[in-house]
C-alpha cells in the first residue's frame, strides 16, 4: 500500500514538474527575445546619441582619435555659431514645406483612395495599375521635366514649386487605396440611406474610419518632405529660401568640415521628425496591425 501511495504520488507530481520546466524554458526565451531587442535599439540609437554630443564638442574633440564618447569640457560654441546664420528662418521654411505638403497629401490621398476602391467608373482599374507603375520609377528620371514645368509656370525659387510637384504622391494614393478597401460597403450604403451626400459620406464617415492609415501616410509624407534635399537643391536659389537639410550642407568648407556645428544643425533638424512620429505613433502602429486582425 504505501509502494502504491509513493507511485501515485509521483505520477502526480509529473505535470507540475512539466509546467515548472516549460515556464522555466519560456521565461528563457523571452530574456533572450528581449535582450535581443534592446540590443538592436542600442545599435539604432548609437547614431542620435553621436549627434547630440558632438553638437556640444569643440573641432578638435569631434575628430579625435580614440573618441571622447560623453564630452568631458561641453561647450555651446557650436550653438552660437548656429545663431549666426539665419538657420531659424531655414527652420520655418523646412516646417512650413513639410506641414503645408503632408497636410495636402494626406487629403487629396484620402480622396483618390476613397474614389478608387470605393466608386464604380470606366477606366478605375487602369488609373490604379498607372499609380503603381509610377511608383516603380526613380524620382530622378522626373526631376528635369518636373523643372522645366516649374520654370514655365514661374514656380522657380517659391513655396509652391516645392509643394505643388509632392501633393500627387503615388504612394499615398497606394496607400489609402488599400486602407479605404478594408471598409464595409454596407456602412456607406446605410449613409447614403440616411440622406448623406458624398462629401458628408467622406468625411464623416470615411476620414474617421481612416485615421490609422492618414497618421502613417502623415509620417511617411512628412520625412519625405523635409528630407527631400535634392529637389530643394535644384528648385531653391537665394538664401532666404533654404531650408534646414540645405542650410547644413552649406556649412561645410571647401577644405575642411566643422563637424560640431554640422551635429549642432543636424540635431535641430531631427527634432520635428520625432515629434511627428511621437504624434502619429498610436495611429501608425494600429495601421500596421489592421490587417493583421480578423473579425
Amino acid at each position: 500500500m504505501k509502494g502504491n501511495s509513493v507511485n501515485i504520488a509521483f505520477r502526480n507530481n509529473i505535470p507540475a514538474r512539466n509546467n515548472i520546466s516549460a515556464n522555466s524554458k519560456k521565461i528563457f526565451i523571452d530574456s533572450v527575445l528581449v535582450g535581443v531587442v534592446l540590443l538592436f535599439a542600442l545599435m539604432f540609437l548609437f547614431p542620435f546619441y553621436w549627434m547630440v554630443t558632438g553638437a556640444f564638442k569643440i573641432q578638435m574633440v569631434a575628430i579625435s582619435i580614440p573618441p571622447e564618447w560623453f564630452p568631458k569640457a561641453p561647450t555651446l560654441d557650436n550653438i552660437k555659431l548656429l545663431a549666426k546664420v539665419p538657420s531659424g528662418r531655414w527652420f520655418l521654411n523646412s516646417l512650413f514645406i513639410s506641414g503645408a505638403t503632408t497636410l495636402l497629401v494626406c487629403i487629396t490621398s484620402a480622396m483618390a483612395g476613397y474614389s478608387l476602391s470605393k466608386k464604380e467608373f470606366p477606366g478605375r482599374n487602369i488609373i490604379f495599375w498607372m499609380f503603381v507603375a509610377v511608383m516603380t520609377l526613380p524620382k530622378q528620371v522626373i526631376l528635369v521635366p518636373l523643372f522645366v514645368m516649374m520654370r514655365k509656370m514661374q514656380l522657380f525659387d517659391s513655396f509652391t514649386g516645392l509643394i505643388l510637384p509632392a501633393v500627387g504622391w503615388p504612394f499615398g494614393i497606394f496607400l489609402m487605396k488599400q486602407f479605404t478597401q478594408t471598409l464595409p460597403s454596407e456602412l456607406l450604403q446605410a449613409a447614403k440611406i440616411d440622406g448623406c451626400n458624398e462629401l458628408q459620406t467622406f468625411f464623416k464617415i470615411v476620414l474617421p474610419l481612416v485615421k490609422p492609415g492618414i497618421g502613417a501616410l502623415a509620417i511617411f509624407t512628412f520625412m519625405s518632405s523635409w528630407n527631400d534635399y535634392f529637389w530643394q537643391l535644384i528648385m531653391i536659389k537665394s538664401t532666404p529660401m533654404k531650408t534646414i537639410p540645405l542650410g547644413i550642407a552649406g556649412m561645410q568648407e571647401e577644405y575642411s568640415t566643422n563637424y560640431g556645428l554640422i551635429m549642432a544643425g543636424s540635431t535641430l533638424a531631427s527634432i520635428p521628425m520625432i515629434a511627428v512620429f511621437l504624434s502619429f505613433q498610436k495611429y501608425f502602429t494600429r495601421g500596421i496591425t489592421m490587417g493583421a486582425v480578423k473579425g
